[in-house]
Parts: structure tokens; C-alpha cells; sequence
């Protein structure tokens, strides 16, 4: 049952991926109707089937036609062209709300709606998602970066509490920094994960995840209680001759993830230094390691021919 102080509405979705899937069945067990989703890929209808079982998957403009609260949850690229569209062919009507889920984009990109009438809001979860049921439970206590004038502040505060989540103001004019802070811890703690379980699997480990495991979740654990305190190892040690071990070791063994340890290593150098656990002496000589890896094989010049 709605237990909000939000009436429930008649939901419609469009892009039925992740994200929307997921988001439109908790709306939908928190008491609000899901009246009709527009997915077009195979996945797409697997899981308008999966989670959101009996909704008609229909066009968009009919999903937008047939609902008063309108989730859009599209690709950030796709978002202006589809708010556009549907605005310009009057799918949106005044008085519609739209929603949509962009981390990006704040309310600028709905002003073809917001000129129609309609009542817009930026709602992001700062989660990732499977988009599967295992996400359900995982949006209880989520973050959602919201962006609303002050008549929509109520609804979307409401809807934020059927989904079990947690509401955090971001100015419209700092979406985007707020989206680049997200995809920088999420997204490319991915792509560092991946690239120390290709060394240690290099390094002869059965089970590099297995080992990783224990202590990267201290390592998070810490870095978000304790932030650069949480810093331990050779550079905030002052350990030159262990990094110069270790570009060596890469460089022969993994040598596809020396740019990312060379830029991370830099950076980590530059906050230890400015937190005063690194004396500069010892920074600029770990600097001066890592700019080696990195640099240039030299060649000797060829002679000039003496004719």
C-alpha cells in the first residue's frame, strides 16, 4: 500500500532497462499503478516480464498518453530528443509529471515539457543496478540526487520515500559535477578492480577476487569513514625502491594496466605529500619513477652522413 504522502499515481516508463525497470516495480509495490512501459531490446521485454508482470509493453507515446506520472529513464544522449518528441506531439500533457532519471541532466533538458504544462523533476539513484530483483532490496537507504522547483519539492521527496530511499538537493547548475563525482568512484573503481585482478592472476593467483576481496572492502570501508587517512602502502611510506619494483614487474607482466597505476600512483603521491605523510625529497623521487615508466623508449640519434 502507497503509505507516502504522495497520491498514488498511474506510472508510465520509458526505457525499460535497469534502472526503469527496477524503479517502476518498487513504485509499483509501494501502492502506485504501472499503467503501461516502452522497452525495445529482448532484454528490455525479459524484463518488463520479470518485474513488471501484466503491464503492456506499448509505444512510447502511448506509455506517455496513458499515465499521470511519466518515468523516463533513456540514455542521457536520447533524453532531449525523447522529451522533445513527445512533447512536440502532444503525448505530455499540462499538468503530466516527468520524471526522469539522469544524472546528468537536470531540469533544463524537460523544458519542451515544462513549456507544455507539465511538472518536471530530476530524480538519479546513486546506485548501479543489475536490473534484476536482487536491486529491490538495495534501494532501501539509496541516495537519489533530486532537482525540482519548490511546487514538485513534495511530490518527488514522497516518491524518493516509497522507494525506500534517501533525498540529497543538488543545484541544477552542478548535475553534472555531481554525475562526474558518481561515475569517478563507481565506475572507475570497476575498471582499477579489474586491472589488479589481471596482475595477481599474471602473478600466479587462483582466485584473484577471493584475495582482493577482504581487502578492498577495508580499503572502502575506511577511505569512507577516514578518507585520505585511510591511505596505506609504499608511496605514503616513502618506499621508492618498492614502486620502482613494481612499474618494473608491470611493464613485463601486465604492461596494459601500467597507464591507470602510473596516473593513480601520481595522484596518491600528490594527496600524501599534501597531507603531510610524505616528505616532498621522497615524492619527487617516486615521481621521478613513475614518469620513467611511462616515458618514451630513447633512441640514439642516427649519425649524420658526412658526404
Amino acid at each position: 500500500m502507497n503509505s507516502s504522502t504522495v497520491p498514488a499515481f498511474r506510472v508510465g516508463v520509458i526505457g525499460a532497462g535497469r534502472v526503469g525497470a527496477v524503479l517502476s516495480a518498487a513504485l509499483r509495490a509501494a501502492g502506485h499503478e504501472v499503467v503501461a512501459a516502452a522497452g525495445e531490446s529482448d532484454a528490455s521485454h525479459l524484463r518488463i516480464a520479470d518485474l513488471l508482470p501484466g503491464v503492456p509493453n506499448e509505444k512510447p507515446s502511448a506509455v506517455a498518453r496513458s499515465c499521470d506520472l511519466l518515468l523516463l529513464t533513456v540514455p542521457d544522449d536520447m533524453l532531449p530528443n525523447v522529451v522533445a518528441m513527445l512533447s512536440a506531439s502532444g503525448a505530455i500533457r499540462e499538468g503530466q509529471y516527468v520524471v526522469h532519471t539522469s544524472g546528468r541532466h537536470g531540469l533544463a533538458v524537460l523544458d519542451p515539457a515544462a513549456a507544455v504544462g507539465a511538472r518536471v523533476i530530476a530524480m538519479h539513484p546513486a546506485m548501479t543496478f543489475t536490473g534484476t530483483a536482487v536491486d529491490l532490496p538495495r534501494l532501501s537507504g539509496c541516495v537519489f540526487g533530486l532537482t525540482a522547483s519548490a511546487g514538485e519539492r513534495a511530490v518527488v521527496e514522497g516518491l524518493v520515500a516509497d522507494l525506500g530511499g534517501r533525498a540529497m538537493w543538488v543545484g541544477e547548475e552542478m548535475r553534472t559535477l555531481y554525475h562526474a563525482g558518481l561515475a569517478h568512484g563507481a565506475n572507475h573503481l570497476v575498471t582499477l578492480v579489474s586491472e589488479a585482478m589481471e596482475i595477481l592472476t599474471a602473478a600466479g593467483a587462483d582466485d584473484p577476487a577471493g584475495t582482493l576481496r577482504p581487502l578492498l572492502t577495508a580499503a572502502l570501508d575506511n577511505a569512507l569513514a577516514q578518507g585520505d587517512a585511510a591511505l596505506t602502502g609504499p608511496i605514503v611510506r616513502g618506499d621508492v625502491n618498492t614502486v620502482r619494483a613494481h612499474v618494473a614487474e608491470i611493464a613485463a607482466n601486465a604492461p596494459q594496466t601500467m597507464a591507470s597505476y602510473v596516473a593513480l600512483a601520481r595522484a596518491t603521491v600528490d594527496r600524501a605529500v599534501t597531507d603531510g605523510r610524505l616528505l616532498p625529497i621522497r615524492a619527487a623521487k617516486i615521481r621521478r619513477v613513475l614518469d620513467e615508466a611511462v616515458a618514451p623508449a630513447t633512441r640514439p640519434r642516427p649519425r649524420a652522413s658526412l658526404q
